[in-house]
């Protein structure tokens, strides 16, 4: 199993969707990421793939939630490094509120 360095990742979860933030330990299916933001729209990019790469290319048009300090989810099914690129793009997105 990788370790990770407080890496900034992408994961995708089985039923509680993509999030990004630093991961601070995974223990099988189980994943603590702090500063996380849920993902729940993005634009300018094809996949979450590409996201974690390049970042997105019209920030004003994705949906991404307030950063939470904590979370842990449950069901990670996937989880991708972020170039620095991807993660200060990522960052840069305002917070889709209500």
């Amino acid at each position: 199993m990788k370790k990770y360095n407080n890496e900034y990742v992408i994961i995708r979860s089985d039923r509680a969707g993509i999030f990004a933030g630093n991961i601070e330990s995974r223990n099988g299916q189980e994943v603590i990421l702090k500063n996380a933001r849920r993902l729940w729209y993005w634009d300018g990019a094809c996949s979450i793939s590409q996201l974690a790469v390049d970042g997105t290319l019209r920030p004003k048009d994705c949906k991404f939630t307030v950063t939470v300090e904590e979370i842990e989810i449950f069901g990670v099914i996937e989880i991708i490094p972020c170039t620095e690129k991807a993660e200060q793009s990522i960052k840069k997105v305002i917070n889709w509120e209500k």
